[in-house]
């Protein structure tokens, strides 16, 4: 029987749930480097620090992501001879009132400053919002009031994110020293909204799309970033999309 060790258990793990080791990396912050040599049993013993996020993720103790102790497979309800009671769907439309665990999070939206200018701003919607559970926010580090929405526009993060997809934004991330390397960011480029992977360069930051074949880097200067009139919108926490 083979011996269980973290990285037999992380293969699993991320079978089961569908996902890439690049995609686990954005969604728990554990470098990738980190991640390949946990997983080519390089680090045999990893840190607390990423065990416990990778743990938390995936709703495992640390001890049983280390293979001390078996993962107890889920249990389906109607092989014990038992049936899970379905409730009904709660309808709601932007006039029901917020439950109390709930928080209504506002879009942010271009708006042209004047006919024919070409020149936008960033405002936030009165009218479009999305809810959002406030322990999922506490959860990911989102105050209520920093929570913010962003509609995806284009084909520049295929396939990670469609035209039209909807990510959460945590507006206090929102400095250059907030950048993680290789996370989402929402920015507002001299009135233009666009969603980003960002990197910090010594000389200013690099702006990363996923479909690099027709959106190649783009390197800004210090100096080029008040120039054009860049600013971060916050740390991208969320994101959801229809299939289609």
């Amino acid at each position: 029987m083979q011996k269980r060790n973290v990285s037999i258990v992380l293969r699993e793990l991320l079978d089961s749930h569908g996902i890439s080791p690049t995609e686990l990396h954005r969604r728990t912050g554990v470098p990738q480097s980190t991640l390949s040599r946990i997983l080519g049993g390089k680090i045999v013993d990893p840190s607390d620090k990423h065990i416990s996020k990778l743990a938390e993720y995936f709703r495992v103790s640390t001890e049983q992501l280390r293979g001390r102790v078996p993962i107890a497979p889920a249990r389906d309800a109607a092989l014990d001879g038992q049936h899970a009671e379905l409730k009904d769907i709660s309808l709601w439309d932007d006039d029901t009132p917020l439950d109390d665990d709930e928080v209504s999070v506002p879009f942010l939206r271009e708006v042209e400053l004047a006919a024919g200018s070409g020149r936008f701003v960033i405002e936030e919607s009165e009218r479009s919002s999305l809810r959002f559970g406030k322990r999922s926010l506490r959860h990911n580090g989102v105050q209520f009031d920093q929570a913010k929405c962003v509609t995806v526009r284009g084909n520049s993060m295929l396939p990670v994110l469609r035209d039209g997809a909807t990510v959460g934004v945590n507006a206090g991330k929102s400095s250059i020293g907030d950048i993680i390397d290789g996370d989402l960011y929402a920015i507002n480029h001299n009135g233009q909204l666009r969603v980003k992977q960002l990197y910090r360069l010594p000389t200013g930051i690099r702006l990363r799309s996923f479909n690099r074949d027709e959106h190649p880097d783009e390197d800004y200067s210090f100096q080029e970033i008040q120039d054009e009139q860049i600013v971060i919108l916050g740390h991208v926490f969320w994101w959801g999309m229809y299939a289609r």
